[in-house]
C-alpha cells in the first residue's frame, strides 16, 4: 500500500507541480493523493485529470517556512526610479513669429503745411483786404499796411505796392494777387539756391555764422547729416568756443552722424580750432570740414578782425578756402533779420543763406526782403526738427507754398 500511495503522489506532482504552487496548494495535493490510492488508481486514471486547486479562493496563510508570500505588484504611473533621475517636462515648441516688414519712412511734410503761418499772414491777410471788390486808392490804403505787417521790409513793400498801382487798378482779387505773386516769385528767384551739395575742393571748407540763439549748430549737425547721407567724409570744428555748452552740443552731433569733431577748450581761440579743423580734414583725407564761429556781435568784440583772422588761418593750408560761407538767420526775429545780415555781410564775404525755424513763425516774408536787400543765395531752409527738415531753397517751390497753402 506504501508503495502504491507513493505511486499517486509522485503522478499528481507531475501533472501539477507543488514548487509552482507554493507550500500552501500542497496540503490538498496531498490529502487528493491518499484518496485517489485508497480508492484505487485505475478510478483515478479513469476520472481524469485533477483539477489544480483554486490560488485566488482564499488570502494564503504565512508559509511554516517563514518565507513571506510574494506582494501584489502595484501599479505605478510615470514614477522615476532611484536610479533613474527625473526628466523636466519638454519645453512647449515655440511658435515662428513672422517678422513685421519694415515700414518704409514717412514722406516729408510738405512745404506748404510748414510755411502755413506765413501764408496765412501774407496771402490770407491780401485776401481779407482784397475780398471782391476791385482796387481803389482805399483799398490800397489797406493793402499796404497788409505789406508792412507781413515783415517784408519798408522797401520791398513799398516795391510790391507801386508794381500793384501801376497794373492793379480796376481789377479784383484774384488778379491783384497774381500779380503780388508773380512779382514775389521775381525777386525770390534770383537767390535762388541751385544745386544742393556741391564740393568745389577736398576738403570742402565751410564756415558757419550767426548770431547765438540763430540755429546755428543745429544747422551744422543736419548740414553734417545730409553729407555723410550722401557718402562724405566730414570733419567738423567747435570754433563756438564762447557760447556754454555750444562744444557739447557739436560733439552730440558729432556722435550721431558717425563725424570727427575738432575741439578746444572752453573759452579757447576759435583761429585755432579752425586751424586743426583743417589741418586734420586734410590728413585724414575728409571731403567736408564745417566749422562753427562764435555768435556774437561787435558789442563784445569786434567781430571784423575775429572773422578776418579765421579767414586767414583757414586759408593758410587750402588757398582757396574756406569754399562757402553760410549765414544762419532765424525768421523768428522778423525784420531784425535783416539787420542781422547787414553787420555780417559788412564784416565776411558770405556767400549763402540759412533761414531757419520757418515752420513756427508767421514772419517768414522777410525772405523776400532779404533776396531784395542783398541778393545773397539762399542755401537752405529749415521747416522742421528733423534732419530732413534742412531743405534745399528752391524759389518756385517756396512761391507755390506760399500761396496754395
Amino acid at each position: 500500500m506504501e508503495t502504491t500511495l507513493l505511486g499517486t503522489l509522485a503522478e499528481i506532482a507531475m501533472a501539477h507541480p507543488w514548487w509552482m504552487l507554493g507550500a500552501s496548494a500542497l496540503v490538498p495535493v496531498v490529502v487528493t493523493g491518499v484518496a485517489l490510492a485508497l480508492g484505487g488508481q485505475a478510478g483515478w486514471r479513469d476520472a481524469g485529470p485533477v483539477p489544480p486547486p483554486t490560488l485566488d479562493a482564499a488570502p494564503p496563510a504565512e508559509s511554516p517556512l517563514g518565507t513571506p508570500p510574494t506582494p501584489a505588484p502595484v501599479a505605478t504611473k510615470d514614477v522615476a526610479t532611484a536610479s533613474e533621475p527625473a526628466l523636466a517636462p519638454a519645453p512647449p515648441p515655440e511658435l515662428e513669429v513672422a517678422a513685421e516688414p519694415e515700414r518704409p519712412p514717412a514722406p516729408p511734410a510738405r512745404l506748404r503745411d510748414r510755411l502755413r503761418r506765413t501764408s496765412d499772414a501774407l496771402v490770407g491777410g491780401l485776401g481779407r483786404v482784397l475780398g471782391g471788390g476791385s482796387v481803389d486808392d482805399a483799398l490800397l490804403g489797406q493793402l499796404e499796411e497788409v505789406l508792412f505787417h507781413a515783415d517784408l521790409g519798408v522797401q520791398t513793400a513799398d516795391e510790391l505796392l507801386e508794381r500793384v498801382r501801376r497794373e492793379g487798378r480796376g481789377k479784383d482779387a484774384s488778379e491783384v494777387t497774381g500779380i503780388l505773386r508773380a512779382a514775389i516769385a521775381e525777386k525770390l528767384a534770383r537767390v535762388d539756391g541751385g544745386e544742393g551739395l556741391r564740393l568745389a575742393g577736398k576738403p570742402h571748407v565751410i564756415l558757419v555764422l550767426g548770431v547765438n540763439g540763430s540755429g546755428k549748430t543745429t544747422t551744422i549737425g543736419k548740414l553734417a547729416a545730409r553729407h555723410a547721407a550722401a557718402g562724405h567724409r566730414v570733419v567738423l570744428g567747435a570754433g563756438d568756443t564762447f557760447r556754454a555748452a555750444a562744444i557739447e552740443q557739436l560733439q552730440i552731433w558729432g556722435e550721431r552722424t558717425g563725424c570727427d569733431v575738432i575741439a578746444g577748450k572752453q573759452g579757447g581761440d576759435p583761429a585755432a580750432v579752425a586751424f586743426d579743423t583743417v589741418k586734420a580734414a586734410v590728413a585724414r583725407k575728409a571731403d567736408v570740414a564745417i566749422i562753427d564761429t562764435a555768435g556774437r556781435l561787435q558789442t563784445k568784440k569786434p567781430l571784423m578782425e575775429e572773422l578776418a583772422k579765421l579767414a586767414r588761418v583757414i586759408g593758410r593750408d587750402l588757398p582757396d578756402a574756406p569754399h562757402e560761407t553760410l549765414l544762419v538767420l532765424d525768421a523768428n526775429t522778423g525784420q531784425n533779420a535783416l539787420s542781422q545780415a547787414k553787420l555780417f555781410t559788412e564784416v565776411a564775404p558770405v556767400t549763402g543763406l540759412v533761414l531757419t525755424k520757418l515752420d513756427g513763425t508767421a514772419r517768414g516774408g522777410v525772405i523776400v526782403g532779404l533776396a531784395d536787400a542783398f541778393g545773397i543765395p539762399v542755401r537752405y531752409v529749415g521747416v522742421g526738427e528733423g534732419v530732413e527738415d534742412l531743405r534745399d531753397f528752391r524759389a518756385t517751390e517756396f512761391v507755390e507754398a506760399l500761396f496754395e497753402a
